[in-house]
């Protein structure tokens, strides 16, 4: 229960800063917001990077792995996620984002080789049936205040290659936890992310204007770097370590509530009651996924 809980509780914050993303996406190049993610969060945790003593020294094959792990799961998908926000709404991205649960469902079977038990194929089923009831409902309105996208089919379609990345992200991170510790994958994708973006980000801050962005904006920066980095990624490690992926991947159905729900109390965006009722499927698959198993 308590690695389910920490499931839960990581893709919760995946949703809430997905979707207060946007004001950042409109005060920085997503690049430069990219960048300035990854030092931050740099500087709050150089003491995760030292190996443990009782820890293996890492094979090539680990060194690929973490070095995808931040690829995919941390640089790719906050560049698709970031863009794509910038693009649609937090509802929107909150819609297409649940179709996590089968995309890693799928890739956990394929690469893993995990059996899909029975419970667990009815609890995405309840993931793809919330999808199909997202589908019926109207065009999702825009924040008061805040203008319509002209493109929001390229945010939405960027959207789903975050998701593509997210599996990616659930798969690799399986693997990755019977080799390294939750800390020390956390600390070590967040420096390749920062290597990754380190060209990008100074090129955009020599033209940036750095004192016209609010202290709020600052304020809620540091928040979303110690969010996305640090407190969502140890807690998925923690909560994956126990946990099959395919399982797991249910956990992720709370990532498009979360955004959803903040993309409505506040940034001011339009819920339907389809819409709720398409997020209570959401939570009968967790139900599902997690009721306990009587053991003969």
């Amino acid at each position: 229960m308590l690695a389910y809980g920490c499931l839960a509780l990581s893709m919760s914050l995946v949703g809430g800063y997905v979707a207060l993303s946007k004001p950042l996406v409109a005060a920085f190049p997503v690049l430069l917001l990219a960048w300035l993610r990854f030092g931050i969060a740099a500087l709050a945790m150089p003491h995760w990077l030292r190996a443990p003593a009782d820890e293996p020294p890492m094979t090539r094959r680990t060194r690929g792995l973490v070095f995808l792990e931040s690829f995919l799961g941390n640089f790719m998908f906050s560049i698709c996620m970031l863009f794509g926000v910038s693009l649609t709404s937090a509802v929107s991205a909150g819609v297409i984002m649940a179709s996590i649960p089968a995309v890693v469902a799928v890739a956990s079977w394929l690469f893993l080789r995990e059996r899909i038990t029975v419970r667990i194929a009815l609890a995405i089923a309840c993931a793809a049936a919330g999808i199909g009831l997202l589908a019926l409902t109207p065009a999702h309105a825009s924040a008061p205040g805040v203008a319509r996208s002209a493109t929001p089919w390229l945010g939405n379609l960027l959207v789903f290659c975050a998701v593509l990345c997210e599996a990616a992200y659930a798969v690799i991170g399986k693997s990755l936890t019977g080799r390294l510790g939750p800390k020390r994958i956390s600390s070590l994708i967040n420096l390749w992310g920062f290597a990754l973006s380190t060209p990008f980000g100074i090129w955009f801050a020599l033209s940036f204007d750095f004192g016209a962005v609010r202290a709020g904006i600052w304020l809620l920066l540091v928040v979303y770097a110690m969010a996305a980095s640090i407190w969502t990624v140890w807690l998925w490690m923690t909560g994956l370590k126990h946990v099959p992926a395919a399982q797991a991947g249910v956990f992720t159905v709370m990532l498009p509530v979360s955004a959803a729900l903040v993309g409505v109390l506040v940034l001011g965006e339009n819920l339907s009651s389809l819409q709720l009722m398409a997020f209570g499927m959401a939570l009968l698959g967790v139900v599902l996924a997690t009721w306990p198993v009587r053991r003969s």
